[in-house]
């Protein structure tokens, strides 16, 4: 899921038109549905909406998910879409800064959700960025598991650990602010600091982290920042049928943290297409779409009461705590911790 933002991709974002029968897509109205790189539903249950709702679904996908709201703050005067996906907790200041989302009211908007977001967004789905270690690397080395993110910076952890750049990678950015609320802004750079000479091997998203420097993958460095609900996805995806993950997850203070993803319509919509967006938020709460994106989008579904599918209940375990900011991040303070992260990582 290497989300980053290409601003010379600004106007080329992939638009994928799902299939309707001719008849029904000839006479459907068209929804634009914006959203980030990463989403994913099967086409079984968005054929099955277009034919309930009675619309042509254009899935436009721009990326990361900070590109897909500069998208929709540069093209404000013509909006681009209908409704957007996946504006997240750490997004939400800037999208409302700009005032580019509309109020939605509608049922899904009115329950109360496990995780929950500024007003003007529903809740969809929720995850924890996160440290993920090789089991069989550590086994092998005898080498005992870091307890603290303290001991990430001694010597006997050294070049372990792989992060994203967080100016480049929404898993990035999370795991930099989960440094921040768990330590401290000063603590935080402190330990970025002793990171950088012990060795962080820093890269541009979860994707080169995951498959390429991880050594679960082949990589050398056996800690990487990736999702608690990633173990479950290794089991999932695996060739052979395992019943134990070969990865698993450190919760360590300042080391985790919440991210929630929501759904909005977008100000300026089409006025013809505005009840069939309504419809797409409900519909995004509903229950098949609440299971479905469990082993899709690997999240935890942000319905009250729905139920988790059985290889998330075995191996994505949530942490018992995670950091938060004492206060809402604004888009001044997060420019502002991006300069100061690549100043003390990079420069």
């Amino acid at each position: 899921m290497q989300r980053r933002f290409l601003f010379s991709a600004l106007f080329s974002a992939s638009v994928v038109c799902l299939g309707l029968p001719h008849a029904m897509a000839q006479g459907a109205t068209p929804l634009r549905v914006l959203t980030h790189g990463s989403f994913d539903l099967s086409k079984d249950l968005l054929a099955a909406f277009e034919k309930d709702a009675g619309v042509k679904l254009e899935i436009i996908k721009a990326g990361d998910a900070g590109e897909m709201v500069n998208k929709l703050i540069l093209t404000r005067a013509n909006p681009i879409a209908d409704v957007v996906f996946g504006i997240d907790n750490t997004l939400a200041p800037r999208a409302g800064a700009a005032d580019i989302l509309e109020p939605y009211t509608g049922p899904a908007a009115e329950r109360k959700a496990v995780a929950e977001l500024p007003k003007g967004l529903v809740p969809v789905d929720y995850g924890y960025v996160n440290l993920n270690i090789d089991k069989a690397w550590f086994a092998k080395k005898g080498l005992a598991l870091p307890k603290s993110l303290a001991d990430l910076s001694q010597p006997a952890y050294a070049k372990l650990l792989v992060v994203q750049n967080p100016a480049t990678s929404s898993p990035g950015q999370a795991f930099m602010l989960a440094t921040i609320a768990g330590l401290g802004e000063e603590g935080a750079f402190d330990w970025w600091k002793h990171m950088r000479g012990n060795g962080v091997k820093v890269v541009k998203g979860w994707s080169e982290a995951y498959y390429t420097e991880f050594s679960r993958n082949g990589g050398a460095y056996p800690i990487v920042v990736s999702y608690t609900s990633s173990p479950a996805a290794e089991v999932f995806y695996s060739k052979e049928k395992i019943s134990e993950s070969p990865t698993a997850n450190l919760f360590l203070k300042g080391g985790v943290f919440r991210q929630i993803e929501g759904v909005a319509l977008v100000k300026g919509g089409n006025p013809a297409a505005k009840e069939a967006a309504g419809r797409f938020i409900e519909f995004l709460r509903s229950a098949p779409a609440q299971e479905g994106l469990q082993t899709t989008m690997w999240v935890f579904p942000a319905e009250a009461g729905a139920s988790r599918v059985e290889v998330i209940k075995q191996h994505a375990a949530e942490p018992s705590t995670f950091d938060e900011l004492k206060a809402p991040l604004t888009e001044a303070q997060s420019k502002a911790w991006l300069q100061r992260w690549t100043k003390t990582v990079l420069k």
